[in-house]
Parts: structure tokens; C-alpha cells; sequence
């Protein structure tokens, strides 16, 4: 990496499309290659990198790799032109001034060994000449004459019009590989041309999901992602057939000027003619390829940011913390699961009640309802729950209906809500769902998982894989890998964000640390449960396997609340602790006082340049160790928006046009937000709803787990649809 860093041209490039200063990028660069996680650097390396924060890093290390990539195939092309003798000066400086792969091969395309081609079979027979002659533009020349220099039987060439068509097939592909033709070409279709989708097999589509693209036209310039990925599936489902259109008059105009040198040359018809061909033949079909991937690339690009942002909101919801709860997973035939957990996610109670009276017509004569009614009153009377978290799968709607009216009849004061169960049957049936409850049913550890996930959602939705979560749009249709890679990365930065109590936390969570992974995160796991809980930071280093620069890496994220340190609970690292104590002597207190309010009220009054000279930290981190010596257990969690708890049931056909609700945003996507007011639908938020002014994007206004006021604008009870508006007058 050090020759990389040395390189101030490719340094200053990313500097400049980044917009951050040459000397963070070195560092950070400097950081990483130095074994440094982005969490750590992000967090405990202000000072070095002028405070970039985790998306600025990875941002910096992805184009630092591409660039490198770049480099790299730029030096492996100028070499294999060179090897062939072709290498101008000319060439040779657009190849280092492309800023693009694409360019790069566009660049490389005339010199690249192609496989068995028209133009290729034309210059076995000997007719490369031939075309050459013609690219000079005689005049007074005979074509037909000439031709006949090249009829061979032994090259095959067996007539006039074959040797006539070999020079024109060499001619074609000389236009479709000049990098300058395509790049102006690509530039058209960008600009001028249009996408156009047509049903290709209307049966393969019962559900209508593609009619509104069963014929549709629209400008390339214009189309938003979210089409692009719908009319990607339609096609792959073979329902629609998909292409572009494009000004070919304008464009087999732009390549006569720039072939044709002479128009009165006898020639000049078949170079017309090559020009077509090449490009109806080889150059459109390559160019609408390039445009369609570049199309797609965009469009998962805006998908997966949209899921990734989306999950990194639902992980960062805030916990309903020291709560006891009641966890509820609804079913019909099956009955429904509760799972009683404590305040610290410990399952007290198991068992299973069978609430419904009716389930496709068939009546239930006997007394389960009852008996239902009965069994969740005693159960949330004996672990004085407070909260029950109903799963939003089959029969919650009519699971809630019966929560509501069993804690009527109670003296206790208890709410619940609706908690979305996406990815909660995926946990139950997976290896670590067995291990934690092996003698448990799949729903009854489904249950646990609506309760925990309520207490605390980020320690239970990282059991889960993040693509299982149920946010984002079209995310089946975008490349895995890059989808994995972007959300264990929203992942990891949530978790060490907020920071792990390393007494409580699964090896789920345990592995998003900073410089843990699933090996090590199950060694400390084990470690705690055969040497009890840690009382202190250093007995990490005893974990086998958990060496000095993991140590490093994880420490300032691990934190233990009622150990033998009080600074083992806040996100002050180690390395710093002699700081914070010098900082806490001078103020005249000791680490026993964090969070007083005497502690606090000292530390707002502080000369914050004094206290950079006595420690020698610089303003980053001095800020960040004073705040965690007011708040220590604080929670970034906290400054979101907490759920709505309720009391009572609301239906779809309770709502009327005009009624102000409050409800909780389910899932952002590029037309809009979908909230849930506690009716059996989640409502549509179009983006032209969100606000009166102009909204570029749903994201930039909300994000999911918001709680937000709405107004009903429709209610389709037939189709089950509700459409909503945050424009609430």
C-alpha cells in the first residue's frame, strides 16, 4: 500500500471525488493497512483521520481498492499494446487519463485477441489490405477491379462481392471497437434514447404485477431504479421483453462524418454500408449491453442502500428496557405460543393457548377461549408483565382483538403492540435458535423472539440474516455478494455504535465487534461460562485467541456494567484511561462518581483547552471521554423515537377519510413509506404525500421505526389497500 499512498495523482483523484482532504485519505489508508478496523478507527482514531465517520472510511478504502484496480489494468493493457507494437504516445495518455474500467476496455478493445468473428475470418483471407485501401478514400477508383487482386482459392476468397463483403466486415468492426464512436454513442443513449418494455407472455403473469409495463416508454435520462429493477424481473420471469431505442439516424450520421473522409470517393457507398452493418450488427447490441448493466448497477446501488439504511434503522430502534414482556406468536389451528421473558431477556414461562373461536368456518365448541382468556391473565399477573409483543404474521389481527379484551378485565396496568416478525421463523428453525433451546418447538422459540426483539432489537435481529429482516425493495434482485457486503457492514457499525455488554451478549452479536468474528466471539462465550462473568476489561486477554491487537480493536466496545472498574462500562478505551483519571483527579472526583450530577455540572463548566493541554488528547477524543464521564451508560438508541404502545384494537374499517392517526413507519422504498396505524394493512405514504415541499427521497424524510402523524386519504376495504398522507393540516 505505501507505493499506492506515494502515488500523489491517484491520491488527489480520490481526494477530489470524495471531497476530503488528501492527508485524511493517507491516513486512513495508513489505518487499515495497519490491521485497524473501520469501527475502531472511526471511533478511537478522530484525531488521525479529522473525525471521518464509518461510512467515510469504507467509502475511501472501496474507491482506493477500485482506483487500485484501475491502475493495475491500465498498466496490464499499455503493456499488451506495447507487446504488439501498436502503442502510441496519443493512446497511451487517453489509457492514463481514463477514470473508468469501462473506458479502459473500450480503449483496449481494437488491440484485444477476439475469437472467431466475421472481420477476423476477412483478415485469414488476406483482405485487410483491401479494407485499408478503401479507408484511404480513392478517387476515380474501381472497386470491382481492385477486388478481384484478392479472389484466391487458396485463401477461400472464391468472388468479387465475397472480398468486397470481407473488407466491409473489417470495416464494421474497425467503427464498433473505436473507443471515441462508443463513448459518444453511450453519451446518445443516455441522453436521447428510451427505454421500452413490451408483454412478451401476459400468462406468465397472473398476478397483473407487470401491467403497467406491458407497454411502456420512457426516456433513459428519466427512469428511476426501482422501474429498472421491476422491468429486470418482468424480463427474467419472461413476462415482458425489454429494450432500448435510440436516434439511429443521428448516430449513422455522427459515424459517416467521422469515417468518411471524402464523400465523392467510389468507395464511400460501401463504407456506408460497413458503418451500418457495424453498427446494427456489433455496436448497438454491445452499447445497449453497457447501458443496461450500467442501468442496473444504479438501480441496485439506490436498492441496496435503501435495505441497508432501512436495517441500520430497525437495529438502532430503541429498547423497551427492564421491561418483563410477554411475547406472542399468533396462529389459528396451531394455537398461539407465549413466552414470558424478564427484564434481561431470561425465558420464565412457556406455554401455548388456543384463543380463536372460529378458523375457516369451523366452530370451536368447547371452552379454549376461555381458558385462553384465563391462562394469559394469570400469566401476566404472576411475572407482573408489563408489555406483550404480538407477532404481525397469521391471525394477529384477531390474536389482537383477543389481547385487548383479556386485559380489560385486569387491575394491571399493561399495553402491548404489534412487532413485525419478519425473519423470526428463520431464526427459530437455524442452528442457533436449537443451541439456545433445544427442547423448544420452532414457534415456541418464535415467541422469545417477538418478546426479545422488543427488549432489545438489535441484540435479537443480528441472530437473524439481515436480508431476512423484511425492509427494502427488490432486494432478491440485486447481487448478493454486494448486498451482503453492505449490510454486514450497517451491522457491524450498529452494534459498535451502540457497544455490547460482553456478560450478556450471544456469540451472534459478539462476532460484529471490532476485531472479534465468529471464532472469537464463541471463545468468549465459553470462556464466561466456565470462568462466570468478567469483573473487568483485562481478563478478556485471557480468552484464548484473543490476542493483543484484537484486544485492541474490541476493547473499547465491550463494556461491563457492575465490574471492578467503573470505567469498564463506558466507551472511554483502556488507552485512555489514564487520561480520564487525571481529568476526573483534577476535578476532584474519582471513577466512582461517573454520572453524578455533581460530575456533570463540573464537567460543563471545564476549560476544555486546559484540560487538552493537561492530557494531551486532542478535541475529539477529550469530548468524547467527558461526555461518557457524565453518561456513562448512555445509549444512542435513545434519541429515536420509542413504539407505540396501545390499548385497544383499531380496524381497517374504523378509518375515514380526513381521520389523523399516528403510526409507526414499517419500510421505506424509493416511491414512498409504508406505515403501520395498527390496521391489519400497512399504509402507503406516496412520495408526493410526504411533505408540500419537493422530497428528492422518502429517506431523506423518514426512516423506518419513526413514529410519525398521518392522515387517511383512502380507505379501499375490498382490496384491503389504505393510502396515507404526513401532510396533516
Amino acid at each position: 500500500m505505501s507505493d499506492i499512498i506515494n502515488n500523489e495523482q491517484l491520491i488527489s483523484s480520490i481526494a477530489k471525488e470524495l471531497k476530503i482532504k488528501k492527508d485524511q485519505i493517507i491516513k486512513v489508508l495508513e489505518l487499515l493497512d495497519e490491521g485497524n478496523t473501520v469501527p475502531f478507527i472511526a471511533r478511537y482514531r478522530k484525531e488521525v483521520t479529522g473525525a471521518l465517520n464509518e461510512d467515510q472510511i469504507r467509502t475511501i478504502y472501496k474507491e482506493y481498492e477500485y482506483r487500485q484496480n484501475l491502475a493495475k489494468r491500465k498498466e496490464d493493457v499499455i503493456r499488451l499494446i506495447s507487446e504488439k507494437g501498436k502503442m502510441t504516445d496519443t493512446l497511451k495518455e487517453k489509457i492514463i487519463k481514463a477514470d473508468k474500467l469501462s473506458d479502459v476496455e473500450d480503449l483496449y478493445r481494437p488491440y484485444k485477441e477476439k475469437k472467431k468473428t466475421r472481420a477476423t475470418m476477412a483478415k485469414k483471407k488476406g483482405l485487410e489490405p483491401f479494407a485499408n485501401w478503401m479507408l484511404e478514400f480513392p478517387i476515380g477508383a474501381d472497386v470491382e477491379k481492385e477486388a478481384e487482386q484478392y479472389i484466391s482459392e487458396e485463401k477461400e476468397v472464391e468472388d468479387i462481392e465475397e472480398a468486397i463483403q470481407g473488407a466491409k466486415d473489417i470495416i464494421a468492426e474497425i467503427a464498433s471497437d473505436n473507443a471515441d464512436f462508443r463513448k459518444y454513442i453511450k453519451h446518445i443513449f443516455f441522453n436521447e434514447g428510451s427505454i421500452t418494455t413490451k408483454v412478451k407472455d401476459e400468462s406468465k403473469d397472473e398476478r397483473k404485477v407487470y401491467e403497467m409495463y406491458y407497454d411502456y416508454h420512457e426516456p433513459v435520462k428519466s427512469v428511476v431504479p426501482h422501474r429498472i429493477l421491476a422491468m429486470n424481473r418482468g424480463e427474467k420471469e419472461k413476462v415482458l421483453k425489454v429494450s432500448l431505442e435510440e436516434p439511429f439516424d443521428k448516430i449513422i450520421h455522427y459515424l459517416e462524418t467521422q469515417m468518411i473522409q471524402n464523400s465523392k470517393s467510389e468507395v464511400t457507398p460501401y463504407i456506408k454500408s460497413a458503418i451500418e452493418d457495424g453498427y446494427k450488427r456489433l455496436l448497438k447490441n454491445s452499447i445497449e449491453r453497457e447501458i443496461r448493466s450500467e442501468l442496473k448497477d444504479k438501480a441496485e446501488d439506490q436498492a441496496i442502500n435503501i435495505f441497508s439504511e432501512n436495517v441500520r434503522n430497525l437495529l438502532l430502534q430503541p429498547p423497551m428496557k427492564g421491561k418483563v414482556v410477554l411475547g406472542v406468536d399468533p396462529a389459528f389451528r396451531t394455537g398461539c405460543k407465549l413466552a414470558v421473558v424478564n427484564d434481561t431477556g431470561k425465558v420464565l414461562d412457556i406455554s401455548v393457548i388456543y384463543p380463536h373461536e372460529k378458523y375457516k368456518g369451523e366452530t370451536i365448541k368447547d371452552d379454549r377461549v376461555s381458558k385462553a382468556k384465563k391462562t394469559v391473565q394469570d400469566k401476566l399477573i404472576e411475572n407482573n408483565v408489563e408489555i406483550i409483543a404480538i407477532g404481525n404474521g397469521t391471525a394477529s389481527r384477531e390474536t389482537e382483538a383477543f389481547i385487548v379484551d383479556t386485559i380489560k378485565n385486569i387491575q394491571q396496568d399493561v399495553s402491548y403492540l404489534i412487532v413485525s416478525e419478519a425473519g423470526a421463523s428463520v431464526y427459530s428453525a437455524s442452528t442457533l435458535a436449537k443451541k439456545e433451546f433445544p427442547k423448544l418447538q420452532v414457534e415456541e422459540r418464535s415467541a422469545i423472539s417477538i418478546a426479545r426483539r422488543l427488549q432489545d432489537p438489535l441484540a435479537e435481529l443480528v441472530k437473524i440474516d439481515p436480508k431476512s429482516i423484511g425492509v427494502g425493495q427488490y432486494q432478491h434482485d440485486v447481487t448478493q455478494s454486494k448486498l451482503n457486503d453492505s449490510l454486514n457492514f450497517v451491522v457491524e457499525t450498529a452494534v459498535n455504535q451502540v457497544g455490547v455488554n460482553v456478560n450478556t451478549a450471544s456469540p451472534a452479536l459478539l462476532k460484529y465487534v471490532s476485531g472479534c468474528n465468529a471464532s472469537v466471539a464463541k471463545k468468549i462465550v465459553a470462556f464466561r461460562d466456565d470462568n462466570g462473568r468478567f469483573t473487568n476489561r483485562d481478563q478478556l486477554l485471557n480468552v484464548k485467541g484473543f490476542g493483543p491487537k484484537s484486544f485492541e480493536q474490541a476493547i473499547g466496545f465491550l463494556r461491563i456494567l457492575d465490574g471492578d472498574r467503573p470505567l469498564d462500562k463506558t466507551p472511554i478505551h483502556p488507552e485512555s484511561y489514564d487520561a480520564a483519571l487525571k481529568i476526573l483527579d483534577s476535578l476532584g472526583f474519582t471513577e466512582k462518581d461517573l454520572g453524578r450530577d455533581e460530575l456533570k455540572l463540573a464537567v460543563r463548566n471545564v476549560d476544555r483547552n486546559k484540560f487538552q493541554e493537561l492530557t494531551g488528547l486532542g478535541e475529539h477524543t477529550l469530548n468524547d471521554i467527558l461526555d461518557a464521564l457524565i453518561a456513562p451508560n448512555r445509549d444512542m438508541r435513545d434519541k429515536f423515537s420509542k413504539p407505540l404502545l396501545k390499548k385497544d384494537v383499531l380496524k381497517l374499517e374504523d378509518l375515514k377519510e380526513d381521520m389523523i392517526i399516528e403510526g409507526t413507519v414499517r419500510n421505506v422504498v424509493d416511491f414512498g413509506a409504508f406505515v403501520d396505524c395498527g390496521v391489519k394493512v400497512d399504509g402507503l405514504v406516496h412520495i408526493s404525500k410526504l411533505s408540500k415541499s419537493y422530497v428528492k427521497h422518502p429517506t431523506d424524510l423518514v426512516s423506518v421505526g419513526d413514529i410519525v402523524k398521518v392522515k387517511v386519504i383512502d380507505v379501499d376495504t375490498n382490496k384491503q389497500r389504505l393510502a396515507l398522507s404526513m401532510i396533516v393540516e
